[in-house]
């Protein structure tokens, strides 16, 4: 979690067995507590979420994904 960010404190619902994941966690020392968890958790979440994002604005400045042609191609040139 980063340090010197404000906190503040929310009410989850989840299902049972997450809640026993992270207070495992917390129990094996791989987790402070089941709000650094959970927290730690939904910076991940938003890291990927970001990352689809830069890909989808690089693949809209390139035109778009590779077609299926493209594709084949590029595994045809990796095999040589």
């Amino acid at each position: 979690m980063i340090r010197g960010v404000a906190i503040r404190k929310i009410a989850v619902s989840l299902p049972e067995e997450l809640v026993l994941h992270a207070r495992s966690a917390v129990k094996s020392g791989t987790a402070r507590s089941v709000s650094s968890y959970i927290a730690g958790a939904l910076e991940e979440k938003k890291k990927l979420e970001d990352l689809t994002g830069l890909i989808d604005e690089m693949l809209a400045e390139t035109g778009g994904p590779l077609t299926e042609d493209e594709i084949r191609n590029l595994d045809r040139e990796a095999r040589r």
